[in-house]
């Protein structure tokens, strides 16, 4: 019923995912990134047949891993949609969300897809490959300065402008059209002995900037505040800073920029509680066994009566 259609690695922090989201048998969860279905799986797999599980992604490849169900729902969509989407399904509340952030093992394993820094392909970079916007574009479309800052913001590259010039100049006269093309565009702006990760924080920027996704993210968090019961679970795992900072403030603060808002009486108005006051992080056995894990950082907060 469950088969994978497509090779994904192992789900990240799987017992810390399950243990944060409390799971009700009876209950109702959301996995807002199935990718290769191991989170939600092992859900599933805890809930009787009045519980149900809804499961989101934009990526048409992940529907290959969906199964059949009665209490199982798959949402072809971005989860940023997330309360339209249960306005669709008459559902209004929840009691847990999980959302495992960044690109999933598959989409950087696929070579065809341009994620990678390891395979030379066509520069596209899309989560969801419908839509209209690719790693093409932003490289060659994106005005010189509207480009560096993409790359200063996303990827924190210090170097952000004199990457974004070079790569100006050169598509001034000839379009960049592969990923090995561009790292050969930027080539003399790699520090030494640290080419990798000024390829890896290249290609991150860019990525954030075709789908949008601290934007899609900061939807996503607030929308969770109405979409939970009271007590209902949220559990995220994030990949680098710019997305753990944004999870961070709003569990702990109630705000994506880390502002406090008090009510008359000087009560912090935040709709959710930190279960764990620092984020929890895959211990070193699972980093061995899945390199992928290494950055994660796991935050679980619940929602306030």
């Amino acid at each position: 019923m469950m088969e994978n259609k497509t090779v994904y690695h192992n789900p990240v922090m799987l017992n810390e995912c399950l243990d944060g989201l409390a799971i009700d048998p009876n209950g109702i969860y959301i996995d807002v990134t199935f990718g290769g279905g191991g989170h939600s799986k092992a859900i599933f797999s805890r809930l009787n047949s009045k519980g149900q599980l809804i499961a989101f992604d934009q990526d048409p490849e992940a529907k290959e891993n969906a199964w059949k169900a009665p209490n199982f729902h798959f949402i072809p969509s971005n989860f940023s949609f997330l309360k339209n989407q249960l306005r669709q399904l008459g559902i209004s509340q929840v009691d847990g969300i999980l959302a495992d952030l960044g690109v999933s093992s598959h989409q950087f394993d696929a070579d065809y897809r341009g994620f990678s820094i390891r395979y030379d392909a066509p520069l596209d970079m899309r989560m969801n490959t419908n839509a209209t916007i690719s790693a093409l574009d932003v490289v060659n479309e994106y005005p010189e300065q509207e480009l560096a800052l993409v790359l200063k913001k996303y990827g924190e590259l210090k170097n952000a402008f004199k990457v974004a010039a070079k790569i100006a100049q050169y598509r001034s006269s000839k379009k960049i059209e592969s990923t090995s093309e561009l790292m050969s565009v930027v080539e003399s702006c790699a520090p030494k002995l640290k080419q990798n990760k000024f390829y890896a924080l290249l290609f991150q920027a860019i990525r954030m900037e075709v789908n949008k996704e601290l934007e899609v993210l900061s939807d996503f968090l607030i929308q969770t505040a109405d979409c939970l019961k009271p007590g209902g679970r949220l559990v995220v795992i994030s990949y680098h800073s710019l997305e753990d900072r944004l999870v961070k403030n709003f569990m702990k603060r109630g705000s994506l920029n880390g502002e406090i808002t008090k009510d008359f009486f000087g009560n912090v108005l935040k709709p959710f509680t930190e279960l764990n006051r620092h984020p929890i992080s895959p211990s070193e056995k699972e980093i061995e066994l899945n390199t992928r894990s290494r950055s994660a950082k796991l935050r679980i907060a619940f929602r306030n009566e």
